[in-house]
């Protein structure tokens, strides 16, 4: 069944490879067999029919030494890249995951993962400020989702992390997330140390690319000070000259005037 084809001569394993590839989320195994029985409805493909295409894939893009393989994350199947390349894409994945989620967004969605379900009195209380605001951009970006009511007092709502948490950490379940006692030890690995260092690298690079627009802004806000004090409307020299002269000095010269013979 793996080698089969259709009826124009297309592969059905380039097509179960066509429709991973496409699909922005993780796409079960299920979906697939639909997806390909809509257009040949006697191709009845089960779960270990399309595990054995996507392992046919696998050693494909091992045999050809290609950067990624095909993997299970969030109830799917997904493109990923191989492990040894990660240090290549450190910095831009590292990057792209601080633009999307600040530090106290970060901490509570792990508040979140490891507690739930969980409600937003209990995650203020562990964090020790109010929440309200970080749990709204999670849910926004679907990182975390309401599950119910607690039964506490308020009915507060209950929090729980999504199936697109899973395919943004790549884990299959929130079972595969890593003990405290584990993220002491990937903490103290030295690779993680040296993407620590690209990190606060990068961050200093930004912090100083900051003080410099803040410094020209500065700059030119005073370029354009001195320059509307130059452009002042001054009286004429004469004028000034009259107007700090002393008035005793022309009331004299005003009785010479009158005094003078005719």
């Amino acid at each position: 069944m793996i080698d089969f084809r259709f009826v124009d001569g297309t592969r059905l394993i380039s097509v179960v490879e066509a429709l991973i590839f496409a699909s922005e989320d993780p796409i079960s195994w299920d979906h697939i067999a639909g997806i390909i029985r809509e257009s040949e409805e006697e191709l009845a493909l089960d779960q270990d029919s399309i595990t054995e295409i996507v392992e046919q894939l696998n050693a494909r893009y091992e045999e050809n030494d290609l950067a990624f393989r095909i993997e299970e994350a969030g109830g799917g199947y997904t493109f990923v890249t191989q492990p040894r390349y990660h240090l290549w894409l450190s910095i831009f994945q590292h990057e792209n995951a601080y633009r999307k989620l600040s530090q106290s967004a970060i901490e509570s969605l792990a508040i979140v993962a490891y507690r739930q379900p969980i409600t937003k009195p209990e995650v203020d209380q562990i964090r020790g400020v109010d929440s309200g605001y970080i749990l709204r951009q999670l849910l926004e970006k679907m990182l975390i989702r309401v599950a119910g009511r607690a039964d506490s007092p308020g009915k507060p709502l209950l929090y729980k992390t999504t199936d697109h948490f899973l395919k943004h950490f790549g884990i299959n379940n929130v079972d595969e997330l890593p003990r405290p006692r584990e993220i002491d030890e990937i903490l103290k690995d030295d690779d993680m140390a040296e993407h620590r260092r690209l990190l606060m690298e990068r961050q200093m690079e930004l912090d100083e690319n900051e003080a410099d627009e803040i410094m020209d802004e500065f700059l030119e806000k005073s370029h354009s000070s001195e320059q509307d004090s130059e452009n002042v409307d001054l009286k004429p020299e004469k004028d000034r000259e009259s107007e700090n002269s002393n008035p005793d000095e022309n009331l004299n010269q005003g009785e010479d005037e009158i005094n003078k013979p005719g």
